[in-house]
């Protein structure tokens, strides 16, 4: 009995754990409304791999950093801060667990053009084409934006069953500078100074 009670004990405290380190990793982000009129549900991608006009879930999540607190090597060349918001997506600490089990479960010849470690996906350019842990396939970038497919591998092309649009922005906003929960967060740490 008495291990099962330290166990429980244990379990408690690293829930709890968990929990406040969620809380403070993602405290300065913020979900914004998002309505079927947003230009992403217009976009021609998003016609394409939902034809049927099915339901949508949806969100944005924002966070605004001061510009003074960006790598300043990252604002002398357009695009460049979005890549490296992306690579900290993919590369960061938010996206590990899924990384892991996607490695595990995916990664081998067929998958070897995919981008699997976390250097990789830091330091990618995520050109139109990039494949991503079999899981996502950058389908659209701009200076602005880079839009991965998700929902299944990339290998099936046609419609599926779970398709989606992901969209990852970086905007330098002098007067809002704004940005776009646990994935954003740690995005940044991929382009702080």
């Amino acid at each position: 009995m008495g291990f099962l009670r330290s166990a429980l004990k244990v379990g408690t405290i690293g829930s709890v754990a968990s929990a406040g380190l969620f809380y403070a990793a993602t405290r300065h982000n913020t979900f914004v409304p998002m309505t079927p009129a947003d230009p992403i549900f217009q976009h021609p991608l998003y016609k394409k791999f939902n034809p049927s006009d099915n339901p949508a879930s949806y969100d944005v999540c924002v966070r605004r950093v001061p510009l003074k607190d960006i790598n300043p090597t990252l604002l002398e060349k357009k695009g460049k801060l979005t890549e490296a918001f992306c690579g900290g997506v993919w590369g960061g600490f938010g996206y590990a667990y899924q990384r892991r089990y996607l490695s595990k479960k995916y990664q081998g010849p067929e998958t070897s053009t995919h981008l699997w470690t976390r250097a990789e996906l830091k330091t990618n350019n995520y050109d139109v084409g990039t494949l991503i842990t079999d899981h996502f396939e950058v389908v659209e970038k701009t200076d602005e934006r880079i839009i991965v497919r998700c929902g299944d591998s990339p290998r099936k092309q046609a419609v599926r069953e779970s398709d989606g649009l992901f969209e990852m922005s970086a905007v330098v906003k002098p007067d809002e500078r704004q940005y776009t929960k646990l994935l954003l967060e740690t995005a940044l740490g991929n382009v702080y100074r």
